[in-house]
């Protein structure tokens, strides 16, 4: 049984390896996207299934993913499974990702290509 993540936390390597882990595969990274537009009050199973075109058995297997990875929270709502898109890991992850952009200076998309010596 693996050892489930708590969020918010200080990202590392290991949790960021197993975070991305989840989202490499174009279902699971479809379903946390969607999660993510449908905002903090999330969207039930049926209707994530329905929106996507995906077999519930498959859904439930995806989701499970995202859930062990903590980057989306289930909640139940009378008969209904709620999934929301877990924005404490998503933002710890992204800050983990440009924590060192620009030798940790502010920057933007357009500054990268010079602080980091591209040549073109």
């Amino acid at each position: 049984m693996s050892k489930r993540l708590t969020y918010p936390l200080r990202m590392n390597s290991n949790l960021a390896v197993r975070a991305l882990g989840a989202l490499a595969h174009d279902s699971r990274l479809a379903i946390f996207r969607l999660l993510v537009v449908a905002g903090p009050e999330g969207m039930p199973a049926g209707e994530i299934a329905q929106q996507l075109g995906m077999a519930p058995s498959s859904l439930s297997f995806h989701l499970k993913d995202l859930s062990q990875a903590e980057l989306v929270k289930p909640r139940q709502d009378g008969r209904f499974v709620i999934y929301t898109a877990n924005f404490d890991a998503m933002t710890d992850l992204i800050g983990f990702l440009t924590e060192n952009c620009c030798a940790g200076a502010s920057c933007s998309a357009g500054d990268v290509p010079n602080v980091c010596g591209s040549k073109e």
